[in-house]
């Protein structure tokens, strides 16, 4: 009898969960350290029956980065900037890589991110894989419309070495990957060219609307005026006070802007984290009167309208990176996000999604509306022009999977999808409503890994 082949990266057995905290499953855990350690577990994963999913740091909210019993290959040791340009702004950098990272090594010469999520603890692989979007998709688009490039290998023995990929020499790869939540293959580095900027701060203007239709009247006006936006909403605010919320918009400063202080220095970045959550907390201490209260303290404290605030980094793209491990608020049995996009015109939708949270016992701790720009091309990219909604629910509250299913409902009733970086429970039937290329995705994805070696919990769940 043929003895198996052994893994030539070393595993270990892990527990695994997404940033949501739900869902744990079991998996062996692999972290190649070069190029030619990943082609290598690559070739050997080719010759064996187990599934395996690549994962980055761990902050989709859902089980996309989970394999039960299989192989969940990590990032984490391929974290190196191969190279940066100060002069043009093109980065070439490993998977493993953190937006952070970009940002660290970018700033001193006047580069940022093109596209930042609410975190910048999101690797550069993930970022492509879940095409990530921030609150300047109206102008900017997604992530992966500011990749040039990147290097890919494939779960196949005969294609050993990485397959270099731009959206011109493999348009359907590229969009296939972009958003494919890691399915199509293994990405070990990627060129991306970054935004010019005169400093690190940021000149925000803040309104406080009194309900939806004012939330959403201002969001669009804004969108015309800034190159960010978006805004807090008091889910649990009724009546006349549907829908009120604190619109913060703006655009990075100019030196100008700046005090002769803040010029001596003005690419300043701290990117620590001032607190941490304990490592436990008590069932329950996230509920409808909790949030309540801390809503309607966020909401009086903000003012009326304030223009010219000079922000930082962190306080207006990524405040919760401010507290580590922020998650654990929701206490052990996590968190669900919720996040649909919804095309304009389904205005009379999107408020009645706030009546429908606003009316049921599912609190929100972080509630987000704003809008998206024009539709990616990514086969299973989540941005579509419209209106897109994020919602955090404690995972165990009572009566939350019927109001996710009727919500899902409007959605779909709308033209709209949720997505697949955030769901953990929409059913195989719905998604396939919502995605009208996934057919296609499926197509492709067959012909680059025909045994469906490349397979994760979320994928298994919904046949992707």
């Amino acid at each position: 009898m043929r003895a198996m082949p052994t893994s030539p990266v070393p595993t270990r057995p892990v527990t695994l969960t997404g940033w949501g905290r739900v869902a744990p499953t079991r998996a062996d855990l692999a972290a190649p350290a070069s190029d030619a350690e990943a082609a290598a577990l690559l070739r050997y994963l080719a010759s064996q029956p187990s599934a395996a999913i690549p994962r980055g740091l761990g902050r989709s909210y859902n089980n996309a980065a989970q394999s039960a019993g299989g192989l969940v290959i990590s990032s984490s040791r391929l974290n190196k900037i191969i190279s940066l340009d100060p002069g043009t702004g093109t980065v070439v950098a490993e998977a493993g890589v953190s937006l952070e990272q970009l940002m660290v090594a970018g700033l001193p010469h006047g580069w940022f991110v093109p596209v930042s999520p609410g975190t910048r603890q999101v690797t550069v692989g993930g970022a492509i894989a879940a095409d990530v979007h921030g609150k300047n998709h109206h102008v900017a688009g997604s992530f992966a419309s500011h990749v040039t490039s990147f290097d890919i290998l494939f779960p196949v023995a005969e294609q050993a070495e990485p397959h270099t990929v731009t959206p011109e020499s493999d348009p359907g790869l590229f969009w296939a990957t972009a958003g494919g939540m890691g399915l199509t293959g293994f990405i070990t580095r990627a060129a991306i060219q970054l935004k010019r900027v005169e400093s690190s701060l940021v000149k925000v203007d803040t309104v406080k609307t009194g309900d939806i239709d004012e939330t959403m009247a201002v969001l669009a006006e804004h969108d015309r005026k800034y190159g960010y936006t978006v805004a807090w909403s008091d889910d649990l605010a009724t009546g006349r006070q549907l829908g009120r919320s604190v619109i913060t918009s703006g655009d990075f400063a100019a030196r100008d802007d700046l005090s002769d202080g803040q010029r001596a220095n003005p690419f300043a970045f701290d990117p620590r984290a001032r607190l941490a959550a304990p490592g436990v907390f008590p069932p329950g201490l996230m509920n409808r009167y909790s949030i309540r209260l801390a809503n309607s303290a966020w909401y009086a404290k903000a003012p009326r309208h304030r223009t010219g605030e000079l922000q930082t980094i962190s306080q207006f793209f990524h405040p919760l990176d401010g507290i580590r491990n922020w998650n654990r608020v929701y206490g052990p049995g996590g968190f669900r996000q919720y996040q649909y996009v919804m095309p304009f015109g389904a205005e009379a939708a999107v408020r009645r999604s706030f009546e429908m949270v606003s009316a049921h016992p599912a609190p929100s701790f972080v509630t987000v509306l704003k809008r998206f720009g024009r539709s990616d091309p990514g086969l299973l990219s989540f941005p579509a022009e419209g209106w897109t909604l994020a919602l955090d629910f404690p995972a165990r509250t009572r009566g939350l999977g019927p109001l996710l299913d009727e919500l899902d409902k409007l959605v779909v009733a709308h033209g709209g999808r949720v997505y697949l970086a955030k769901d953990s429970r929409v059913s195989q039937a719905t998604l396939e409503e919502m995605y009208p290329r996934l057919t296609e995705f499926r197509k492709l994805r067959a012909e680059l890994d025909p045994r469906g070696t490349l397979s994760s919990d979320l994928s298994r769940r919904l046949a992707l």
